[in-house]
This record gives C-alpha cells, sequence and structure tokens, in this order.
C-alpha cells in the first residue's frame, strides 16, 4: 500500500506544479484573453480580477494523466518496464518501480475510458470559459452538459450501480448525477478558495476511500480512481496557491465545470462496496459515501435555489443567497467563513472515509453526524432573521 500512494502522490504533486506555473501567465494574459471579472452585479470583489484558473488546473491535469498513460503502455510488458527501472531505477525508491509495474496493466485497461473524459473535459472547459467571456444562456450551458454527461453514460458505461438493475433508471440518474455536481461546483464558486478548497478536500477524501477500498475483481487498491481524484486534487491546490486571499485569480466557469465533472464520473466510476471484509462483511451501505462527501455542495445547491424560487426569482440568476454569503451576513468574516465550510466539508469526508469501512449500526452513526452537521448550519442560519428584528 505503502508504494502504491507514493505512486499517487508523486502524480498529484506533479499536477500541483504544472497548475501552479501555468497560472502565472494565464493570469499575465487574462485581459488579453477576455478572462477578466470586474465588479457588479452579483459579484462580491471590489477590483477586477482575471478568470481563467481552470486553464491551469486543466493543464496540470492533462499535463500529468497523459504521461501517465504512455508510461503504463510501456510498462505494461514486464520486460519494458524492467528496462525503465534500469535506465531511471536510481532515480525513485525502489517500491516505486514495483508498484508502477504492478499496476500499469490494470490503468492501461482503463486508458479508452480515460482519454474520452479528458476530451469530454476539454469540450467543458471550452464551454465554460466561452461562458466566462460572453455569457451563455442558461438552455445552451445546461444542455451541453446534459448530452456530456449522457455521452459519458450512454457512450461509455460509466454509470451508478447501487444494486439496482433498472437499465434507464439508473442510467438517467447518473446523467442528473454529473450535471447536478458539475453546477454545485459552479454555485460554490463565490468567494476566495472556497470552491477549489472545498473540491480538494473532497478528491482528497474519495481518493482515500479508493486506497483503502480494494476493486472486487483484482483485490487490489482502485488506484486508477484514486490517482485520477488526486491528480485534480493536485491541480487544485496548484490553483488555490494563486486563488487563496486576496485572490489573484478565479477558477471562473471553465474550471468548475471542468472540476465538478471529473468529480462526479470518478464517483461514478468507483467500487465502494469492494470485496468482503476480514470478517466476511459486504457493506452495501458503502455506496452512500458519495452523498456524504458532497453533503456541502448539494446542500448550498438545493437552499439556493429553494431561496430564489420561494422569492419569485429565477432559480438560474446569480445572488448573494449561498451558504457562504448566509454565514457572513451572520457576522462572519469572509475568511471565516470559508474556513467554516472548509471545516464542514472536511468532517463530511472523513464521515464517507468511515462509512466504507464499518458496519450497518455503526453507518447509522456516520450518517447521523452527517445530517446532524447540516442541521445545525441550518439552526445556525435560521436565527438571522430575529438577531435583525431584535
Amino acid at each position: 500500500m505503502s508504494a502504491t500512494v507514493l505512486l499517487v502522490l508523486a502524480a498529484a504533486g506533479t499536477a500541483m506544479l504544472i497548475s501552479g506555473l501555468v497560472l502565472f501567465p494565464v493570469r499575465h494574459y487574462a485581459r488579453q484573453l477576455g478572462l477578466l471579472d470586474r465588479p457588479g452585479g452579483h459579484s462580491s470583489h471590489t477590483v477586477p480580477t482575471p478568470l481563467g484558473g481552470g486553464i491551469g488546473i486543466y493543464v496540470g491535469i492533462v499535463a500529468t494523466i497523459i504521461p501517465g498513460l504512455v508510461a503504463a503502455w510501456w510498462m505494461q510488458v514486464p520486460e519494458r518496464g524492467e528496462s525503465l527501472r534500469a535506465m531511471f531505477g536510481g532515480l525513485l525508491p525502489e517500491n516505486f518501480w514495483n508498484a508502477a509495474i504492478t499496476h500499469a496493466p490494470g490503468v492501461w485497461s482503463r486508458s479508452n475510458d480515460m482519454i474520452w473524459l479528458l476530451l469530454a473535459s476539454t469540450v467543458l472547459l471550452i464551454l465554460g470559459l466561452w461562458d466566462d467571456r460572453r455569457g451563455l444562456s442558461v438552455i445552451v450551458r445546461l444542455g451541453c452538459q446534459f448530452g456530456i454527461a449522457a455521452a459519458v453514460v450512454f457512450g461509455l458505461g460509466i454509470e451508478l450501480t447501487a444494486y439496482l438493475n433498472a437499465g434507464w433508471l439508473t442510467k438517467s440518474l447518473s446523467v442528473i448525477w454529473i450535471v447536478a455536481v458539475i453546477n454545485s461546483f459552479n454555485m460554490l464558486d463565490n468567494m476566495d478558495a472556497l470552491s477549489g478548497g472545498i473540491a480538494a478536500i473532497i478528491a482528497i477524501s474519495m481518493a482515500v476511500v479508493m486506497l483503502t477500498t480494494t476493486d472486487p475483481g483484482t483485490n487490489h487498491p482502485q488506484l486508477l480512481v484514486a490517482g485520477l481524484l488526486l491528480v485534480v486534487a493536485g491541480a487544485l491546490l496548484g490553483f488555490l496557491f494563486h486563488n487563496r486571499p486576496p485572490a489573484n485569480i478565479f477558477m471562473g466557469d471553465g474550471g468548475s465545470y471542468l472540476v465538478g465533472f471529473l468529480i462526479a464520473v470518478s464517483m461514478l466510476m468507483a467500487t465502494f462496496v469492494g470485496g468482503p471484509s476480514v470478517d466476511g462483511t459486504i457493506r452495501p451501505h458503502a455506496v452512500l459515501a458519495p452523498l456524504c462527501v458532497m453533503a456541502v455542495p448539494l446542500y448550498d445547491m438545493a437552499t439556493v435555489l429553494w431561496i430564489r424560487v420561494r422569492e419569485g426569482r429565477s432559480p438560474f440568476q446569480g445572488d448573494h443567497s449561498h451558504l457562504s454569503h448566509r454565514l457572513v451576513d451572520l457576522g462572519l468574516s469572509r475568511t471565516a467563513a470559508v474556513s467554516t465550510i472548509h471545516l464542514i466539508t472536511a468532517t463530511c469526508g472523513w464521515s464517507a472515509i468511515l462509512l466504507a469501512h464499518v458496519g450497518s449500526l455503526q453507518a447509522v452513526t456516520v450518517l447521523g453526524i452527517v445530517g446532524c452537521m447540516l442541521t445545525l448550519v441550518a439552526i445556525l442560519e435560521s436565527t438571522r432573521g430575529r438577531g435583525a428584528k431584535k
């Protein structure tokens, strides 16, 4: 396990370094590219700020995954892997090479899916960047998102199972899941380091689940999905170096579409139940891990849509009714509000990790913790209007 962890952490570190470096020129040329978010409207910042953080995240992901797939193709033949070890073996620990050679055939077997996912990610990035520059109608945005999600689910067969053999129902739910996660991260991108930090916490939490939950077919850690999630997390950490308060660049629609899509699809690709545990127990409740880890983004999206509809406004019109804004209205600073949401997300992430490794009775407790966290937030928010009246 330690060698496998070293392998995926190396990939994450590479993505972080590339993303962080690429964003320096992106920041410099953002104005010429037309990627500049100006104050006004529902934006709460006071100075023009570059958009296009998604470009750095995208380059960090692609520039890590493509060479990784090439290396997996080369090392899938043991003799070629050994020749590579002979040439560069001194640069990396021995157990790193052992893990790389062991997992190369499995990674390469999913290379077709990975290439198509990167192509879909490219389309979503371009869609988001165009939305950042020119603005797109809701129909166009959602139409493209549903089209790409449907292509992934029906074309690649990446879909929800959850012990349901319901054909079109599970496929439809999978499409809705992808679009919902994409837009939940897009809606969270309203304060410095908020959406990127939440996405990184979620990606890391789910990667831990993948590394500690074996694939029933191979009895090995789910290296491909864990690696993808940690590469996304690494690219996000490189972005957060530039997005920390006061932000020098925003993620933009391009980045939120990209990150939301890859995290949503990774969860559909994963096997949460795994094989029988040491005591022979099967844990069907582990399929709820994605809902646990995504509790905060989904809560924010659901409550924002409810507030807008209740007040007779368009659910697709941006405003200041997000969870982060509501916490600021309670008296928290913007930094404290973001930190609070990060901590709640981390708690939900740890709960998701536990959920994949406990029995049914303990699972009820873990799910109760997540429910209590969200209920606590809702109770605190309910005091906002009462405080104003006093």
